[in-house]
């Protein structure tokens, strides 16, 4: 299977994307909210989602819970919230381990700025070359300076430095933050090249500004979104997933999309 094969299995015909992040646990504690995975990611599957992002054990073990939905494991780790962040992220995966798992492709960081910049940005081409070869495509997670906050480091111009350098780096393509308003995040997409999808950060939002925020990306260009916290978090992640599955395939209202939030899915 080549590159393009496998990313079909996660952009849909539409050339639209909505990808459940489910990859926390590797780093973060996500309990009590992501207590019983294997149930939540088959639910989550049958409500519309079209991809998900996956732990190495997620990909192993809950194979058959995601419903035949792309995979995209995380390739980097070796840390945890615990730590005392005085090392960065290691490659923790090859090409290789992805084809054995079936899965369809792999996310990595990509952070310029940060103080690991010089290893994380090395490493994303590194993982790019070696999954090219497999014909396995790249998911840049690009993030102005990554985890260290500064003032000035989510500005519209440093998110959109940080994916173009990503797919020049050699990413298939890019997670990142919503600029905050469509003329920037429009200039974004443009200078990327790839397809882009929005985050949904640690920070949580009420349902409505956050599904505004999804339309927004998506009228100037946006592939998806690449979400996590804020649905798994939510006390009604299924119909959460579904309002967003909604809004992003079928173009509609954020007011149409939340009415999907009251429905019932099974598996």
């Amino acid at each position: 299977m080549n590159t393009t094969a496998r990313m079909n299995h996660i952009i849909q015909p539409d050339g639209k994307t909505f990808i459940m992040a489910m990859d926390h646990a590797q780093n973060f504690n996500t309990l009590p909210a992501l207590a019983d995975p294997k149930k939540l990611v088959r639910e989550i599957a049958a409500a519309g989602a079209d991809a998900f992002l996956s732990t190495p054990g997620m990909a192993e073990h809950l194979t058959d819970s995601f419903l035949g939905k792309g995979i995209i494991v995380r390739i980097d780790g070796g840390v945890s919230f615990l730590g005392d962040k005085s090392k960065p992220m290691q490659i923790t995966l090859n090409a290789e381990d992805i084809v054995r798992m079936g899965a369809d492709s792999v996310i990595t960081m990509s952070f310029p700025g940060s103080k690991f910049e010089n290893e994380v940005l090395s490493n994303l081409t590194r993982v790019c070359m070696d999954c090219h070869r497999w014909g396995v495509p790249v998911l840049a997670e690009a993030l102005p300076r990554g985890f260290e906050p500064a003032d000035d480091s989510r500005t519209p111009e440093n998110l959109i430095f940080a994916c173009r350098q990503s797919v020049e780096l050699g990413a298939d393509f890019v997670k990142t933050n919503y600029t905050g308003d469509q003329e920037s995040f429009k200039t974004l997409v443009e200078a990327t090249y790839k397809p882009v999808v929005i985050l949904g950060g640690a920070k949580k939002v009420p349902v409505d500004q956050l599904l505004q925020e999804i339309k927004d990306a998506m009228e100037v260009g946006g592939a998806g979104v690449a979400m996590g916290r804020n649905i798994w978090g939510d006390e009604n992640p299924v119909g959460y997933a579904a309002a967003i599955a909604k809004l992003i395939h079928e173009g509609c209202s954020v007011e149409a999309a939340m009415k999907e939030m009251n429905k019932t899915y099974t598996v």
